[in-house]
């Protein structure tokens, strides 16, 4: 296929049939000490219908070389300037032809307890939740409406159905959080539910820019999604939360 404009290469290979198909989705830049490792982890999954969609953001480390070297096994990867993490992953749903979606960090490992949950997926209409591997335990477990509200899943440990993406998209105006934001607004549409499965599903690398900044933009925002999401008592439980917590700007 041709490469386009100097610095754009991509590769499309043969989609499988999108039955049962999960679209595991990286977005990276400058990811060549990590990136080879995140792959190899798909790569020993035991669940056959996984595609892999990787766009890039114009490295200028090796991590081009190493998607071309691993093209066989990638459905679509595309090497470009973007607007950050989310707007990377808005792009990125637009290729995906399965009918579920999950996000993996270039840094981050999947585990095999990936393909076991692939086998619980059913229901369009589900966002199933489990858990992943991070600092030195597993996390987060089940959790009630409140806490998805509160603190939410990680985001390494949702798959989402495709549906989903038909119907919205990530906010890019949080750089940081807005797959919390999406979480938020997922819970206040009846289409949806939230289900838990006991799995592992990643290991998480803690390190990456969601465990080491801060999205101020959603955090002014979170209140307010709460109460459009949620209502008004959980927006209450939450308010009462943060006032205890007011000296934790993670709250």
């Amino acid at each position: 296929m041709p490469s386009g404009n100097a610095g754009k290469k991509y590769k499309v290979s043969g989609h499988l049939n999108s039955s049962g198909k999960i679209s595991i989705i990286i977005v990276t830049r400058n990811a060549s000490e990590t990136l080879q490792n995140c792959l190899d982890s798909i790569y020993r999954q035991t669940h056959a219908g996984i595609e892999i969609i990787i766009i890039d953001g114009d490295s200028t480390d090796d991590t081009v070389e190493i998607l071309k070297k691993n093209s066989p096994r990638i459905a679509f990867w595309k090497s470009e300037p973007d607007e950050g993490i989310y707007d990377a992953m808005n792009k990125a749903v637009t290729y995906a032809t399965g009918n579920w979606v999950y996000f993996l960090g270039a840094d981050d490992e999947l585990l095999p307890g990936f393909s076991d949950m692939a086998t619980e997926l059913k229901d369009p209409y589900t966002i199933y939740y489990a858990n992943v591997f991070a600092e030195g335990k597993i996390r987060l477990g089940e959790l009630t409406r409140y806490q998805i509200a509160k603190c939410g899943p990680y985001h390494q440990a949702i798959i989402y159905p495709k549906l989903v993406f038909d119907k919205y998209h990530y906010n890019t105006a949080y750089k940081i959080s807005a797959d919390f934001a999406l979480t938020l607004q997922l819970c206040g549409d009846s289409t949806y539910k939230f289900v838990y499965k006991n799995y592992t599903l990643a290991n998480f690398n803690h390190e990456g820019i969601s465990g080491i900044q801060i999205d101020k933009r959603f955090q002014a925002d979170k209140a307010r999604l709460i109460f459009t999401n949620f209502g008004l008592i959980t927006w209450f439980r939450y308010s009462i939360h943060r006032l205890k917590h007011r000296d934790n700007p993670r709250v």
